[in-house]
């Protein structure tokens, strides 16, 4: 049964980012998929949320509350995580995000901050996560959650944009040398219905401007991304790696947009 390929029976995921948003609704789609998850961010009180959910489903789930900035965290995160479950499948490197900042208006450490946040931690983890599930797996898949921000100009957005892009290219990389044990492939989202994006949506005239400049006509689900990345992390990817995948609405420049003051 081709469904069959989209099951992540008995494997073992861990998610950053898993308390709200879009890493939550991943972790629930791999539950619901049969895996088991690690839920990793900083907040204990929403990964006991997303945690309770993944257990509802049937599933096992850990809590870790982890700040993927300190190395040590990372460290500490997939110990844990082999502790529990003995075995690791599946790595969703998707915490991150930077918020607007004119380009003479970013510091050297607000830019640095923005790199180690969108492409140094997400690599450390993978380094750290792949040598595990070929132990322990004898393979598995990483997910990279990238932004459009990443080939799109947008104004305010240079730190975020550089991070992203930078961990398109990473993706890419390591798919070549870590082929064929395990893939690495990327999202590339565009607007999705977050906290993060709740400053646009919840002003009706900035949410219309918004969907008017989407060719979906909306912004995106959580669903809508943890579906692409349930394909990349299951067997029915398994001819897939070093891609970056647009889940966007259609979207070919940005939505909206944000002013910067003139020269």
């Amino acid at each position: 049964m081709i469904l069959d390929r989209f099951k992540l029976t008995d494997r073992v995921a861990l998610v950053t980012g898993a308390g709200k948003g879009i890493g939550r609704g991943i972790a629930l789609a791999f539950a619901e998929a049969g895996a088991d998850v690690a839920c990793a961010a900083r907040t204990r009180a929403d990964l006991e949320a997303t945690a309770a959910e993944v257990r509802a489903r049937g599933r096992r789930a850990l809590v870790v509350p982890c700040d993927v900035m300190q190395t040590e965290a990372l460290e500490a995160l997939v110990a844990a995580t082999l502790a529990e479950f003995d075995r690791l499948d599946v790595l969703v490197n998707n915490a991150g995000g930077t918020g607007p900042r004119p380009a003479l208006q970013t510091s050297e450490r607000f830019f640095e901050n923005a790199l180690r946040f969108n492409v140094t931690s997400p690599f450390l983890l993978t380094r750290l996560a792949v040598p595990k599930m070929v132990e322990t797996a004898g393979g598995g898949a990483v997910v990279n959650v990238s932004s459009r921000s990443s080939d799109m100009v947008q104004t305010a957005f240079v730190a975020y944009a550089a991070g992203k892009a930078a961990l398109n290219m990473v993706t890419r990389n390591l798919a070549a040398e870590f082929a064929p044990k395990v893939r690495v492939n990327a999202l590339s989202v565009g607007g999705v219905e977050t906290d993060a994006l709740a400053v646009v949506l919840r002003d009706e005239r900035a949410r219309r401007a918004f969907e008017a400049g989407t060719p979906m006509g909306r912004a995106g689900a959580v669903e809508d991304i943890a579906a692409a990345a349930l394909y990349l992390a299951s067997p029915a990817a398994g001819w897939v790696t070093g891609k970056v995948f647009q889940i966007d609405g259609g979207t070919e420049a940005p939505a909206i947009r944000v002013p910067v003051p003139p020269l």
